[in-house]
């Protein structure tokens, strides 16, 4: 199943701020993840996508340092993971998928204790909290109990303490899980933002979202990297046939036949309509047939209203890398 999209090796570019060789780790006899191997780099947002269980967290939770691997080895900008621990923390903000608060504090009181913690110097630390209650759009609940809050609001506060010492790499673990629609839209404004300043590894079974938040896929299945590369690429790289929609004002079996009579179309499935019908084509692999179409539509004296090429969501590439159905 696993798809070779990206070779490893020597380059002329700078190196990755994220590298990830061969990781490998064991709960038990059995891997949660293994061979893993990816590049992330600078300023990059990546999108890593799989099914629940499929060892997303557990990537998650080495990368950031929070457990050493089985086997293989992460780098962050240079740094060893589990050799230099600490430089990479330091470089590191992390939103867990269950966030780390303290239910008792104010959000400025919890945002302080978290900095001090960090390292954050201390006549610099009250400058940046404001800045980040800014940026996570907390001012009016700066003097607010974190219990009283709403669990997107918390959200909120998990990204600020994540933010709040500057890293260079921002690692999200399903970061609008359980929240409402609202702050999801919220969120994911926030996290747009942030990715223009840092690198982000953005771990999530929402497609929709990786779609809209993420310049590159990492779609990893049953502990394995199943394809790498930007939605559009891996599109064009699992298609297989070209696929035409149109809109048609004719007849649908007349226009079936008609559309179906075309060298290199494979298969016309018809929509029924009030007073136009809706085609879909599908063509060989390479071929785009739309000149044909609209030659065998206005010859047939029906009216085209309507005809784009379409192409695999990213829901129909997780599908298909994931499940063994043909789609």
């Amino acid at each position: 199943m696993a798809t070779e999209y990206r070779e490893y090796g020597a380059s002329t570019n700078p190196p990755a701020m994220i590298q990830v060789r061969d990781l490998t780790h064991y709960y038990g006899p059995r891997p949660a993840i293994e061979g893993v191997s990816f590049d992330v780099q600078k300023g990059e947002v990546l999108g890593f996508l799989g099914p629940n269980g499929a060892g997303k967290t557990t990537t998650m939770r080495i990368l950031t340092g929070f457990m050493p691997p089985t086997q293989g080895k992460v780098t962050i900008a240079g740094f060893d993971v589990v050799e230099q621990s600490l430089e990479v923390r330091k470089r590191v903000g992390y939103l867990p998928e269950t966030v780390p608060l303290y239910t008792e504090m104010t959000v400025t009181g919890y945002l302080k204790y978290m900095g001090s913690l960090r390292g954050v110097a201390p006549k610099r630390l009250p400058v940046r909290i404001g800045e980040v209650i800014e940026l996570c759009r907390l001012g009016d609940y700066r003097k607010t109990i974190i219990g009283k809050l709403s669990k997107g609001f918390r959200q909120r506060v998990g990204i600020a303490q994540a933010i709040l010492h500057e890293p260079e790499v921002l690692v999200l673990d399903e970061p609008t899980i359980g929240i409402d629609p609202i702050q999801v839209v919220e969120t994911r404004r926030l996290i747009q933002d942030l990715g223009r300043e840092q690198t982000v590894v953005l771990s999530s079974h929402i497609l929709p979202e990786v779609s809209m938040l993420c310049q590159r896929v990492l779609i990893i299945h049953q502990g394995h990297i199943v394809a790498e590369d930007t939605p559009q690429r891996l599109a064009q790289s699992l298609q297989g046939v070209e696929r035409i929609e149109l809109e048609v004002r004719g007849p649908i079996a007349p226009v079936t036949a008609a559309l179906r009579r075309i060298n290199g179309v494979t298969e016309v499935t018809a929509t029924p309509g009030r007073n136009r019908h809706t085609f879909v084509v599908q063509a060989r692999h390479g071929q785009d047939l739309r000149d044909e179409i609209s030659k065998a539509i206005i010859d047939g004296g029906w009216g085209l209203l309507s005809m784009q090429m379409s192409t695999m969501s990213l829901e129909d590439i997780f599908l298909r890398l994931t499940t063994k159905e043909e789609l």
